[in-house]
């Protein structure tokens, strides 16, 4: 299993020291990366698997990959494929796994086969009251030219996110990265182009959450846009463009346009530039791990990292 170790390091050692290994219910487990992955969590002591889904096909992958006598609890789903509530259109496995949270009985959920709608549906449905505010997936990102991990959002929840929802990914942004312990960060606001124009709504919204922020701070962290890909990366290419700010090059974060411009980034530099990634949603009761069914197995582990140490900052904020 390869990971960057190093630029990840800060949030596995802060996975690693739960003081209990962390009940993490995987939603749809017949899925051979999601398992190895939560396998490995287990050997680096910080989880307990709940694996949710048909027994019979679980039982099968787990003993295709040498995984049968491990420890772990299954929670039986029969013939979860076709089988959806009539009233609420969810798949009964998500149902079964949001159960098993809502009862106390896990910690983290963790995306496994199913589709990002299924996933994210009954999570955002009220009723379900594992919503605490608006809900958006922060990515983590190690791109190679980068000298440090770089938090996307929002890159699947919200399709054409309005300046008031962008106000509140910003807020969530924050707050993940304070659970990290990354505090005060430097966030860009993605654009186009770095001058505003209204025949460019981008970079006409990144100008108004910009001067919002400057007269109410949305959240202890600071605020630059419009400003394009190159620029936040690189201060190079912010000088040679006559961009003088001193967070080109340094930004701990990047607040997305829209879903697609996020999605897209991500994709792009997982996928063609051997960026190792990883996400959970914010503005949830309880940390939840969503990565791509595609994804290796190390994206996935590092998802559960991130949770785990969300999962942490919770067990610190209660001993205030």
């Amino acid at each position: 299993m390869h990971i960057y170790e190093k630029e990840f390091d800060f949030v596995i050692q802060r996975a690693k020291s739960l003081e209990r290994p962390a009940r993490v219910v995987v939603a749809g487990a017949d899925c051979e990366n999601i398992l190895k992955a939560v396998f490995h969590a287990q050997d680096k002591g910080f989880c307990q698997p709940i694996l949710v889904g048909a027994k019979e096909r679980i039982i099968a992958m787990l003993k295709d990959l040498g995984l049968f006598e491990r420890e772990y609890t299954i929670s039986d789903v029969p013939d979860y494929e076709p089988r959806f509530d009539p009233i609420t259109d969810y798949h009964a496995y998500m149902e079964r796994s949001i159960k098993i949270i809502n009862d106390g009985l896990g910690d983290i959920l963790l995306r496994g086969n199913t589709s990002t709608r299924n996933f994210l549906m009954p999570i955002l449905d009220k009723r379900n009251k594992l919503v605490d505010g608006l809900v958006s997936e922060v990515a983590l990102v190690k791109v190679p030219y980068y000298d440090k991990v770089l938090a996307l959002s929002d890159v699947s929840v919200l399709i054409e996110p309005s300046e008031g929802q962008r106000k509140k990914v910003v807020k969530n942004i924050v707050d993940v990265l304070n659970h990290l312990g990354i505090y005060n960060p430097k966030i860009a606001v993605l654009s186009l182009v770095e001058k505003p124009s209204f025949h460019m709504r981008d970079t006409v919204e990144a100008q108004n959450i910009v001067r919002a922020h400057m007269m109410d701070p949305i959240a202890d962290c600071e605020l630059v846009g419009p400003i394009p890909w190159d620029m936040i990366v690189s201060k190079e290419s912010a000088r040679m463009k006559g961009y003088d700010h001193p967070a080109c090059g340094e930004f701990d974060a990047v607040l997305m346009p829209n879903v697609m411009a996020g999605n897209t980034v991500m994709k792009v530099l997982t996928m063609s530039a051997n960026v190792n990634a990883c996400g959970v949603l914010a503005g949830t009761k309880v940390p939840m791990a969503i990565t791509s069914r595609s994804s290796p197995e190390e994206q996935v582990y590092l998802s559960l990292c991130v949770a785990a140490a969300m999962l942490k900052a919770g067990e610190e904020a209660k001993k205030k």
